[in-house]
Formats: C-alpha cells, structure tokens, sequence
C-alpha cells in the first residue's frame, strides 16, 4: 500500500498483479494526455503535465506511453474528458474522496453510486466530507535517501510546509499551488522522488478495526477498479496490528 497507517493521509494502492498494473499505467496515461490538452505539451512549460509524466515514471511507465499519451492530446484526444469528484461515507463512517475522469457523466455517477451502495457506504452530496480533507502537494523519498534532520533542512528550504519522517520513508507536504516549485528544489538536493502529486491530507481520521478494514478495502478496491476513477483517498486510520493481519 502507498502510504502506511502512520501517515495523516493514506492514498490505497495495494500491490498489483500485471492486469491492475496495466490498468494503472492506464489511467496515468489519462491524466498526461488530459494534461497536455489543456496546456502546453512541454512538460517543462506546463506544471500539471509534468507533475503527471514525473508520477508516470515513478511507478515505472515506459517512456515510450508517456511519449504516446502526449501525442494523443495533439492528434484531438482527450477532448470530452470531464474531471469530477464525488465524496461520500464508507463502512465504519470513513470520508471517502473519489476522483474521476469520464467522458460520460451519467454512466460514472450511477457505478459510483452504486458501488459505495454495495459496501455499506453512502454516496453523498459535493462538500460532504471535503470539509476534512486539505488539499496539499505531497513528496514521498525513501528512507535511504537521508535522515529526518537532512530531510527536515531540504523540505524547509524548497518551501515544504510540513515533514512526516519513519522507518518506510519521508512525506514532505506544501501548498497545492506549490508542488511543482517544491518539488523542482527538492529533486536538486534529494535526487528523483518516489511520487510526487496533489492528494486530499486528512484533516481528521477515522479508526477502524480488522473488520471495518476488511469492509472499506472491498469498497476502496472496487473504485479503483472502475476504469473512469482515477484515484481514491479515505480518511481511515488503523493500527499497525490491523495492518499486518490484513
């Protein structure tokens, strides 16, 4: 899982067989062309796109898809996507943020919809549980690359707001609008990232037992097994004890 229960936000990415694998490169490939559509198709010269093909490489999209998403957006594709966000409650009361991208509205609300239905959550109304989610930028490193006091030093100078150093890595927080300047600086001192995107930071959690874990997984895996979902935040909390039995 990206992320880990120590962490304020936990973004679900389970590991992944080939399928979901191919699946994920996907809907990168989504966001880089949509990306480039809307902007510039120089990575360099439009801060969103290179913020997707920095997050394409980071889970090992071949350069050759990134370099065709790119070239999708030039040839008119891309035009009818829609970005939309739906919120709502999981099993256990968890705040559930979904993000999509579709080129059909209807047909995306109704399989939300119906999903949070059959998991025992609820589909809610826009600004239902956004009021606990912050949006932030956020740098992940591996351990290896320094201590937490080197760690702290970088992320205070490239402008971070905030550092959550363990024993599986650094997450440097910033501001939204300052992810793409953040992390430029932080890349000199620190080298690559293991990620680096916009996320939904919980502002309050929700702990969950091994059973309410169990119940919001299937719900959190179903969404982001739905093709027009690009990603998926809760706003759960568990203890490390859960973690290791799920």
């Amino acid at each position: 899982m990206a992320g880990h229960s120590k962490w304020a936000n936990i973004q679900h990415r389970k590991g992944r067989q080939d399928a979901a694998r191919s699946k994920l490169f996907s809907k990168l490939s989504k966001e880089i062309t949509v990306a480039a559509k809307m902007g510039d198709p120089d990575p360099d010269k439009n801060p969103r796109l290179r913020l997707a093909v920095k997050e394409a490489k980071s889970q090992s999209v071949p350069k050759d898809v990134i370099d065709r998403a790119i070239k999708k957006s030039q040839a008119n594709e891309g035009d009818d996507y829609e970005e939309i966000r739906y919120e709502g409650y999981g099993p256990g009361g968890v705040a559930v943020i979904v993000e999509a991208m579709t080129d059909n509205r209807n047909r995306t609300a109704s399989t939300v919809r119906s999903t949070f239905t059959k998991a025992g959550g609820n589909l809610g109304e826009t600004g239902s549980v956004g009021f606990m989610f912050e949006r932030k930028g956020e740098v992940v490193y591996p351990a290896e690359v320094g201590d937490a006091d080197a760690v702290m030093m970088a992320a205070i100078e490239a402008g971070a707001e905030d550092v959550e150093s363990s024993d599986d890595g650094h997450v440097i927080y910033c501001a939204d609008t300052d992810l793409n300047e953040v992390s430029t600086v932080l890349e000199a001192e620190l080298g690559e990232s293991e990620s680096t995107k916009l996320i939904w930071k919980p502002t309050t959690t929700t702990e969950l037992d091994l059973e309410g874990m169990q119940k919001l997984m299937k719900l959190l895996d179903a969404l982001e097994d739905d093709d027009d979902v690009q990603r998926v935040t809760a706003n759960f909390e568990a203890s490390d004890e859960v973690m290791e039995q799920l």
